[in-house]
């Protein structure tokens, strides 16, 4: 795992969904201090997990921090990203990282034309918007994708959030984020599906009795080495 450490950040987060309130509590956590967190739909929720924080526009949050987190809908972000530009919020010298799995760092180009450094690091888990998030980050991987000069403060941050950095290249991330999608879409579809015809039968909680089996399942077809001529290997 890299060992290098980011100094002490200023750092606001602009997205209260699922993701934006667990990176910021995984961030304060490892001794940043949060200036910020734009509204979202469930400020229960995000007061839970970042109590105190103070709620700000993504203007204010962009001109106020030393870090940016911008952790929303994957087709929010171009416009978003654009938009504080065209305001002259985005900060020379501001880190400005991203989450989504899709897009390098060519989506924040407006925010670097202002002086911004881009960054984009995903968290390869499925978010609950809870604190169980910050004890999945710590087993976890971040795909990272960064400018060369300033790659090691992306695997740093990663670091920071409990993650082991895995260097994405910036073409590559559309293959990324494919395999992300149909990795998570998979395994709800054939859950869900499972958990149903054992309903259908009579079982009262389906999805506990599954639980163990489909972990172990899992981690089984994880370790196992990909082999071309495995006859269980799906062709796509």
């Amino acid at each position: 795992m890299n060992g290098a450490r980011t100094a002490r950040l200023e750092v606001g987060i602009i997205g209260a969904g699922r993701v934006g309130p667990v990176l910021g509590a995984a961030l304060a956590g490892a001794g940043h201090s949060l200036v910020g967190i734009t509204h979202g739909s469930d400020d229960d929720r995000v007061e839970a997990i970042l109590p105190g924080v103070a709620v700000r526009d993504a203007v204010e949050i962009a001109r106020l921090s030393q870090l940016v987190v911008v952790a929303v809908p994957h087709d929010v972000l171009p416009g978003l990203v654009q938009g504080l530009a065209e305001v002259a919020a985005w900060q020379p010298g501001t880190l400005v990282l991203h989450t989504d799995p899709a897009y390098g760092t060519a989506v924040l180009g407006p925010a670097a034309a202002r002086g911004a450094i881009p960054l984009a690091v995903h968290p390869a888990i499925s978010f609950t918007g809870t604190s169980i998030d910050l004890r999945q980050l710590a087993a976890s991987y971040a795909a990272v994708t960064a400018p060369a000069p300033v790659l090691p403060i992306a695997q740093a941050l990663a670091v920071e959030l409990g993650c082991e950095p895995v260097v994405v290249e910036e073409a590559d991330r559309p293959a990324y984020a494919e395999a992300i999608a149909t990795a998570t879409a998979f395994s709800r579809a054939i859950v869900r599906q499972s958990t149903s015809i054992l309903a259908g039968i009579g079982f009262d909680n389906a999805g506990a009795y599954l639980s163990a089996l489909v972990r172990s399942a899992v981690d089984q077809a994880l370790a196992e080495p990909l082999a071309a001529d495995d006859p269980d290997t799906i062709d796509g």
